[in-house]
């Protein structure tokens, strides 16, 4: 990082808190002392400190694997996954796009129909890879997207081929293992037990994807080994890029700067969307955490409040001169800026570790467990319940609805209908709208959670809408698409600070699409998985609104925007 006084008024405490964390304490941590964080499993989960070097001394395992897949006639590369198995592979996907003679990356982590339908459509079965991956090998939206095209691939071509087209990731013996052995996949790829998904990128779920893509895999994790080196336990602690980020993050995070607003050059944005799972999986939990705030494009220094700290991922060789000025303004207006300069694209393996390492010391000064994520399983187990009833049944049971009307409906736990019926000038729509962003005080944040497929369309209205939020009430934004969200902020939602005012929006299938061999299809999938994370939302004492749009999505969206900009004059 540079910037002399990059922590603004937590200057001296920063410093305080990196001298407390002297050579000894540095070497506990590469130890594997669990006393660090809660005293229990931590050590456990540490796998991640050395796979970047034992990558690099097996490189040409994935670059034979490279070589073979490039010359398999294969036109994409689709990944099955959600989360620590998808995120990484999405950044790098984006990031460096097609590369001369290898197969284009694509990665769907969705169980909405549009947006399998979508991904569907753009490709052609008989000339894709594709890799299921999945640490567990039991993640329900991956078996559910390999079913699907599995028998895509089957049914396109020589059935009895359809194998050779398929790749598994997964932890040893799963049962995604157990399936892939079984069915004959061209490969069978391990994780590490010791190492939790989220911080798995520079292990075969980050790194055989990064190989199939064509990308330089030796370069991406020689540049990753010096920053492993750089955070090692012989480098003063004010030397360690690691170390001081995550001293950081914890002490402004204590000091009431939670919002850890994530700015990153046009080039390498989409390394937010990782951060962001990083961040809030592994630190929000026991009431605390760390808030990611990616996405939201900066503005005046006026419309922020005092609990942001800006992260600033500056690519020195293509920079953007709008975003340099916003910094800096925000800068001298006292709010905390780190800048971080990353040189090339192929240093974000480098990235990627020093994050993992820094979020490992937030989570020591914060004190949780930073590797695991004990409220994700309660969505999971609500919605579990949900699909049992609509087998039993053929419905899923829903609550009537708070408000209904202008094509939309409004829901609420009994909770939040009584303080929103009780706070609204008018029960119509805009009035419970106004009721409901009126409770966003100082130091909340607006999370938007959407149901619907994420497009370029969508991104715009919904875009329009948390900028509107932020500017109104100066207060942070974040935007998640479900159900991707769950395996990423779900668990800072659930078990984090209880600061955040939670839109969800959900919709109608235009066109719903069946998974085979299954009783439900993808539609009442996806809607079983909004409804759960809206009910454990409600459980959890969250204040929680759903929006249920009609199945033109776009037209809805508009139309809820200019609602809410309405509302929030």
């Amino acid at each position: 990082m540079d910037g002399s006084q990059p922590f603004g008024e937590f200057e001296a405490a920063v410093a305080a808190a990196l001298e407390a964390w002297d050579a000894v304490k540095l070497r506990r941590l590469w130890d594997a002392d669990a006393s660090l964080w809660s005293g229990k499993d931590e050590g456990e989960w540490l796998g991640w400190l050395g796979v970047a070097q034992e990558q690099l001394d097996g490189v040409e395992r994935l670059r034979s694997l490279a070589a073979d897949i490039a010359g398999g006639g294969f036109q994409h590369v689709l990944l099955l996954g959600m989360g620590g198995s998808s995120l990484c592979p999405e950044v790098l996907a984006r990031t460096f796009g097609p590369t001369a003679g290898h197969p284009e990356l694509r990665v769907l982590d969705s169980t909405l129909p549009a947006q399998v339908r979508s991904m569907s459509r753009a490709i052609d079965p008989q000339r894709t890879l594709f890799i299921a991956s999945s640490k567990s090998g039991g993640t329900l939206e991956t078996n559910v997207l390999l079913d699907f095209f599995w028998d895509a691939a089957r049914r396109a071509g020589d059935p009895d081929a359809a194998a050779s087209r398929f790749v598994a990731i997964t932890d040893p013996g799963s049962s995604l293992e157990a399936r892939a052995r079984s069915d004959g996949f061209r490969i069978v790829a391990h994780g590490l037990a010791s190492i939790g998904g989220r911080y798995s990128a520079l292990s075969d779920f980050g790194m055989l994807p990064a190989a199939a893509m064509g990308l330089d895999v030796r370069e991406f994790l020689e540049r990753a080994c010096k920053m492993v080196r750089d955070c090692g336990p012989d480098t003063a602690p004010d030397a360690n890029p690691g170390l001081v980020l995550g001293v950081a993050l914890g002490v402004l995070a204590r000091g009431g700067r939670d919002k850890v607003t994530l700015v990153a050059s046009p080039g390498i944005a989409s390394l937010g969307a990782w951060l962001e799972q990083l961040l809030a999986e592994s630190t929000g939990k026991r009431g605390c955490g760390l808030v990611p705030v990616d996405g939201e494009e900066l503005a005046a220094p006026e419309h922020y409040g005092e609990d942001r700290v800006f992260v600033y991922l500056r690519h020195t060789s293509a920079p953007s001169a709008t975003q340099d000025a916003a910094v800096a303004a925000l800068e001298q207006a006292g709010q905390p800026v780190m800048r971080i300069p990353v040189a090339s694209r192929m240093d974000l393996g480098a990235e990627f570790f020093r994050w993992e390492f820094a979020t490992a010391v937030a989570g020591s000064l914060l004190g949780i467990h930073p590797f695991d994520q004990p409220d994700v399983e309660a969505s999971k187990q609500v919605t579990r319940d949900l699909m049992q009833t609509f087998e039993e049944t053929g419905a899923l049971s829903e609550p009537a609805p708070l408000f209904e009307g202008d094509g939309i409906k409004l829901f609420a736990n009994p909770a939040n209908v009584e303080v929103l019926s009780r706070a609204s000038a008018s029960n119509d729509l805009p009035g419970l709208l106004t009721a409901h962003l009126s409770r966003l005080g100082a130091g909340d944040y607006l999370g938007l959670n959407a149901y619907v497929e994420q497009n370029d369309t969508h991104q715009v209205a919904l875009a329009r809408i948390r900028h509107a939020v932020r500017d109104a009430r100066h207060v942070a934004t974040t935007l998640g698409y479900g159900p991707r969200f769950l395996h990423s902020t779900g668990q800072l939602h659930k078990g984090g600070p209880n600061r955040g005012v939670f839109l969800q929006i959900t919709a109608d299938d235009a066109e719903d699409l069946a998974i085979p061999g299954r009783r439900y299809s993808f539609g009442v999938l996806a809607r079983a998985q909004a409804l759960g994370d809206f009910q454990v939302l409600g459980q959890r004492g969250r204040r929680a609104l759903r929006v249920h749009l009609g199945p033109d999505v776009a037209a809805g969206l508009d139309r809820l925007a200019a609602i809410l900009e309405r509302a929030l004059v």
